[in-house]
């Protein structure tokens, strides 16, 4: 068992995205949570689409950040979920992190087994933990399953199913600014007045000890209370536009402290200097490429390989084109077009998920 006391361990419900290739705040935070150089975590990949792949991601990037072990848990049913093969690894762990992907196939693996069960005694004795989009949106109680986008909230625009019920009185969402997800949350509160929602852009993380939220990382935690809502979501029709009048907004940037239970801003500090922030925009667009691929669920990195030869053999016989065309006298303005659309189109970026279909998120 693991030599962990004094009370729950944090939560860390992570937006998705997270940053894996520099700063890596967010992730950093979380081992340090589940003891650092004594952290001993297990990985649940559960909802990923990307096997094995997913492991190794997080392995080499805990590893690399200084925990003592990281293994790879994977029940894929609930058969599995209540096997003690699955269960025993986690009686020894100081921080349980579970990847995105499908939220509805981790809420029906996990939920409600002993595997479930094991996460909770492991929060319970002090272990941290965590998820990564739909793994941040199973701690709360109810979870969403999926949902539409849209900044409007409207009737039926998300189902929710079972969480683990780790964070209590709330709603966690994730890929919250970026998928433009303030309609379907907002719809949320509106019919349950008594939650809270909690929104969580990407390489963020709503940190949770206690009664109080703390933000960590690149951007904000949108929070919507709806105590004082008026609203019409009793008698709107199917997708019809939800009334919700008199919500409470907070959007919180990294360093500001929330009760949860009073439902109060605590406090915020200053915002990173100007250099570290221009740092963070320059990661941007290494955080998107690697967003679409492992932090959004895309596909294993060895498409990317497999796609690069593909598009140098296309470079190349478009050249090659090129040049026959060109000694068959067949010169014209604009002949070397086609290359230069072709070299364009095999460097794009993979079309990310739609948003609207059931989450296959970020790992």
């Amino acid at each position: 068992m693991s030599e962990l006391q004094g009370g729950p361990g944090a939560l860390f419900a992570i937006g998705g995205a997270e940053d894996k290739l520099k700063k890596r705040t967010v992730l950093q935070e979380f081992v340090d949570a589940a003891g650092g150089s004594k952290a001993r975590i297990v990985v649940v990949p559960t909802a990923s689409a990307l096997g094995p792949d997913v492991v190794d991601v997080y392995r080499a990037l805990f590893a690399a950040l200084g925990a003592e072990s990281v293994v790879g848990v994977r029940p894929e049913n609930r058969e599995d979920a209540d096997d003690p093969a699955f269960i025993s690894p986690l009686n020894d762990a100081t921080g349980v992190f579970m990847t995105g992907g499908n939220q509805l196939k981790l809420a029906g693996v996990v939920t409600g087994t002993a595997f479930g069960r094991a996460v909770t005694a492991a929060h319970a004795r002090g272990a941290a933990v965590g998820g990564t989009s739909a793994g941040a949106s199973i701690l709360a109680e109810h979870m969403i399953a999926f949902g539409r986008s849209g900044a409007t909230p409207r009737q039926r625009m998300s189902q929710l199913s079972g969480g683990l019920g780790l964070v209590q009185g709330a709603i966690v969402d994730q890929h919250f600014a970026q998928r433009n997800r303030y309609g379907r949350l907002l719809s949320l509160v509106a019919q349950s007045p008594g939650l809270l929602g909690i929104g969580v852009d990407e390489d963020t993380a709503a940190v949770v000890r206690g009664t109080h939220l703390e933000v960590v990382g690149r951007g904000a935690v949108t929070i919507f209370d709806g105590t004082r809502i008026t609203s019409n979501a009793h008698n709107a029709k199917r997708s019809e536009p939800i009334l919700a009048s008199g919500v409470v907004l907070h959007v919180l940037p990294a360093t500001a402290t929330f009760d949860l239970q009073n439902r109060v801003l605590l406090s915020y500090g200053p915002q990173p200097p100007a250099e570290e922030i221009a740092e963070m925009a320059a990661a941007e667009a290494d955080l998107r490429k690697l967003a679409k691929e492992i932090a959004a669920e895309g596909v294993s990195p060895r498409y990317y390989e497999e796609r690069k030869r593909r598009a140098g053999r296309r470079t190349a016989k478009s050249a090659t084109s090129a040049k026959s065309a060109i000694g068959a006298g067949e010169s014209r303005p604009g002949a070397t077009e086609p290359l230069s659309r072709s070299t364009q189109a095999a460097g794009a970026d993979p079309v990310s998920p739609d948003p609207t279909r059931a989450d296959s998120e970020n790992p």
